[in-house]
């Protein structure tokens, strides 16, 4: 009896000793808890299952990779190819960031003239299109003759593209310079880029430009124009009362119309995350090459 029951008081005392956890004021992390924290930091370190972070300057620094709203010319396997093909184009050339109103300088490849290139100056005008289609147009005023050239971005002829004015303007589209004074679109060819500094704002140009009188080529008063001078001027007053029945003032405020019209921004995120890595490299090396340009060897030595 004493053998067994010493045999029974030393199994308890070994179990109880085996409860025994020291007080704590930090809460008790579960195993599993323990093994998903651990698996998450694994995750974050080896950077496999990590999104790239994608600026939102993206979608106006490149808005030809969004594909067209309109559902029924969507095919996603087709624009996943073409984004492809587009970012293995800027790998042979140098597309830089330009808006409408930015001044630039097309080089471009022409059998037709003396030293087989063409350079184009002028001021964009508009830019339409996603995709390889799209394109933009230039506008300069040469030999008191306006002159408008429509460029296809990724045209295999184009040789370069140099912005010589970094700027925006208050209306996405200057069709009306076409009948605006010639000195709103006459540039120098021979102008010299303007530098702006590393990570500024692109600026917005404010100037208003004054039409000459009518004809127009289009109804410039029916449409909200906020860069060109008051119309009212130059119409009547039959034209002023068209005016007031063509205004759509309600449309602003229609959702549905303007989510038809543009590319949701998740589906945005998905589309600039596949080409980021890429894209950002490109700008890396681009600002490597610019410095490397920038740099002037000393004409004498220490």
């Amino acid at each position: 009896m004493n053998v067994s029951s010493r045999f029974i008081i030393q199994n308890i005392v070994k179990n109880d000793l085996k409860r025994i956890v020291p007080y704590s004021t930090k809460p008790q992390v579960s195993e599993t808890n323990q093994q998903q924290r651990v698996q998450h930091q694994s995750n974050e370190n080896s950077g496999g299952s990590r999104k790239p972070l994608v600026p939102a300057t993206y979608r106006f620094v490149y808005p030809e990779f969004l594909p067209d709203p309109k559902i029924e010319w969507r095919n996603h396997v087709r624009e996943k190819l073409e984004r492809m093909d587009m970012v293995n184009r800027r790998t042979q050339i140098d597309i830089p960031e330009f808006y409408v109103g930015s001044v630039l300088a097309v080089t471009s490849s022409d059998p037709h003239s003396v030293g087989k290139i063409t350079r184009f100056v002028g001021i964009c005008i508009h830019r339409e299109f996603c995709g390889l289609s799209a394109r933009f147009i230039l506008r300069n005023v040469i030999d008191h003759q306006g002159v408008e050239v429509l460029y296809e971005m990724y045209d295999p002829t184009i040789q370069k593209i140099e912005v010589l004015r970094l700027e925006k303007r208050l209306d996405d589209k200057l069709f009306y310079l076409r009948d605006a004074l010639p000195e709103y679109s006459t540039f120098d060819v021979n102008m010299e880029p303007e530098q702006l500094e590393e990570g500024a704002e692109v600026p917005i140009n404010p100037i208003k430009v004054v039409l000459r009188p009518r004809p127009w080529l289009e109804r410039w008063e029916r449409q909200n124009l906020q860069g060109v001078v008051d119309t009212d001027s130059f119409i009547t007053d039959k034209m002023r009362m068209q005016k007031k029945k063509h205004e759509t003032p309600w449309e602003k405020y229609d959702m549905m119309k303007q989510y038809r019209a543009t590319i949701p921004e998740e589906e945005q995120r998905i589309i600039y995350a596949d080409v980021h890595s890429q894209l950002h490299q490109l700008e890396l090396q681009r600002k490597k090459n610019k410095r490397k340009r920038s740099f002037i060897k000393p004409t004498q030595l220490a």
